[in-house]
């Protein structure tokens, strides 16, 4: 069975290197959008690390910002990490594409901008609608979406 938790030296070479890491728990880090693409990087292409699969990738809706929180699995270590980016403007929330890193994030991506509407910059074109139609009006996984016409 996978651990979620990596070695105590990993960690701290991880923080040196991304000054805004923040263990957050067993396996779990926060790290800023500023810092998520070089982190992941990191994660992925250091064998010390080894992170060769995102396996899931979505994001929630708190009352101040949205969050999108990453679950990667190294098989060769087997070891697994949940990453969580902040993304505090709720008007226009961007958060880097992984899609260089993991073809799995390009379903995912399309997946929370077309549920949440948050956006993933450097996305190849732009991400499109995957489970409504293009002229669907609003995001409706949003706290704030207000459905018409639906159950009372």
């Amino acid at each position: 069975m996978a651990k979620y938790d990596l070695a105590p030296e990993l960690v701290d070479l991880l923080k040196e290197k991304f000054p805004s890491l923040e263990v957050l728990g067993e396996g779990v880090v926060a790290v800023s959008k500023e810092e998520l693409l070089p982190l992941m990087k990191e994660l992925k292409e250091n064998p010390s690390y080894a992170f060769d699969m995102l396996t899931n990738l979505t994001a929630v809706d708190y009352p101040d910002c949205f969050e999108v929180v990453y679950n990667l699995v190294s098989l060769p270590l087997n070891h697994l990490l949940m990453v969580k980016v902040r993304v505090e403007d709720k008007e226009n929330p961007a958060v880097p594409s992984l899609c260089s890193l993991w073809g799995s994030a390009i379903w995912q991506e399309r997946e929370v901008y077309d549920l949440m509407g948050i956006d993933f910059t450097g996305y190849p074109g732009h991400p499109t609608r995957i489970l409504l139609d293009e002229s669907f009006k609003g995001h409706p996984l949003r706290k704030d979406f207000q459905w018409e016409g639906g159950r009372e």
